[in-house]
């Protein structure tokens, strides 16, 4: 069974503020880049090739907003190795020697493109293993790492909700500049993703849209990204708890080629600062909390 401790240790880190501002947390769960030994070893590809299904910095871009007042938080193992933004049994058969549980979905759209729990390629399609994983190894991943995250984020989230009555989850990722279809028109700076609408309330991400246009960003919406499993298992606006994703360009803060931080990184670090502060100040949190139902 997998363990992540020694070169991998910790799988993930949170970082609270000294004084809340608001309840918002930014959580960066793709830009993990501690890759095990087993696993590079296993690898068929090379790590700069694995590194590309990184987000990036991500969790640089958002670090400093834990002394600004927010809570943040940061995966470092690499979603290569194991996708927390995924079902916690996304799993393809033909991944596995040994057979995996019943329970474990092995027909979604995510399973089928190569990118489940396990996944099975990198992002520009590139087959990751050599061989077939053994069952109990893959099962180990989600047991010591997946699932240990998920709790202390459920944690993190339900303490917020007990201090101010409602949450707001930015779940920041990053996008390649090219899309992998030549037919995918150019991608803006910023996607934010509200699963339609349907992962928290419709001022949030107005309000990111708002604010980024103004800063000078191209802004699309649920277009290519909506927002994967922690926007829609987190988002429930009914209980007070809302989930939006944003996808950055990576072309406008990093040398995708390179993997190297750009001139404009700093810029970009002091916009998600902005952003922050005006979700603090003009979000009226208090009406955001949980809808009352009807009486009978």
């Amino acid at each position: 069974m997998t363990r992540f401790d020694g070169e991998m240790s910790p799988a993930f880190e949170i970082f609270e503020p000294a004084e809340w501002r608001a309840p918002v947390i930014f959580n960066s769960p793709h830009s993990g880049s501690t890759y095990p030994d087993e696993f590079l070893a296993a690898s068929r590809i090379d790590l700069p090739t694995l590194r590309r299904s990184e987000d990036s910095f991500m969790d640089e871009l958002i670090g400093h907003l834990s002394a600004r007042g927010f809570p943040t938080v940061r995966v470092n193992f690499p979603r290569s190795y194991v996708d927390v933004n995924r079902e916690p049994y996304e799993l393809d058969p033909r991944m596995f020697s040994g057979r995996l549980p019943s329970f474990a979905n092995t027909r979604s759209m995510r399973v089928a493109g190569g990118l489940g729990t396990i996944p099975r390629v990198v992002g520009d399609g590139q087959e990751i293993y050599r061989d077939r994983i053994l069952v109990d190894d893959a099962l180990g991943r989600i047991e010591t790492l997946y699932k240990p995250y998920h709790r202390a984020l459920r944690r993190l989230i339900n303490k917020v909700h007990q201090m101010f009555g409602t949450v707001v989850l930015v779940d920041c990722h990053s996008m390649p500049s090219v899309g992998v279809s030549r037919d995918e028109p150019r991608r803006p700076d910023v996607v934010i993703g509200d699963r339609y609408g349907t992962s928290c309330t419709p001022l949030l991400p107005d309000r990111v849209e708002e604010t980024m246009t103004g800063l000078g960003y191209s802004i699309g919406r649920n277009k290519p990204y909506a927002g994967g499993f922690i926007t829609e298992h987190y988002g429930n606006p009914a209980s007070g708890l809302h989930a939006v994703q944003l996808e950055l360009n990576r072309a406008i803060y990093m040398d995708e080629r390179r993997r190297e931080r750009s001139p404009r990184f700093a810029q970009v670090a002091s916009d998600f600062a902005v952003l922050a502060d005006v979700l603090a100040t003009t979000i009226p949190f208090g009406d955001l909390g949980p809808f009352q139902a009807a009486a009978e």
